[in-house]
């Protein structure tokens, strides 16, 4: 498995950070301009990712305040899971941290590994920038 992992800080306290990343509602305000046809509800989302693939989602495990997994409903190009997790920093302030864990080979690796990072580092900024 190829881990992909960005972090970032909030001032916000953990419980609201959460409360926003537990509803998949909210993921398309963290989505870059190459993620189309977004629909979703608070447990599963579809959307394509441009010259890529159609992707659906579901959040698959839960545990309050401290991670959210996503997997994928319908068959990826490959295995792959995305995971949120968030820790109390104290003084109110949530450190986020999102990765994608997927299984690609040496090619697919050198093809996917850099556009997954751009995307992990896109979201990590963008839920800085809507809860900040």
């Amino acid at each position: 498995m190829t881990n992909i992992e960005s972090t970032t800080i909030i001032n916000l306290p953990i419980e609201k950070v959460y409360t926003f990343l537990d509803d998949l509602n909210n993921h398309q305000q963290l989505m870059p301009e190459n993620i189309y046809n977004w629909s979703s509800t608070k447990d599963e989302a579809r959307f394509t990712i441009q010259n890529m693939a159609k992707l659906a989602i579901k959040i698959t495990e839960r545990v309050e305040n401290q991670k959210l997994i996503a997997t994928p409903t319908e068959k990826p190009p490959f295995d792959v899971s995305l995971q949120w997790a968030v820790a109390d920093l104290g003084n109110g302030t949530t450190k986020a941290t999102l990765t994608i864990s997927a299984d690609l080979n040496m090619m697919m690796k050198m093809l996917a590994s850099g556009p997954l990072q751009k995307l992990t580092d896109f979201q990590t900024q963008r839920l800085k920038e809507v809860l900040g």
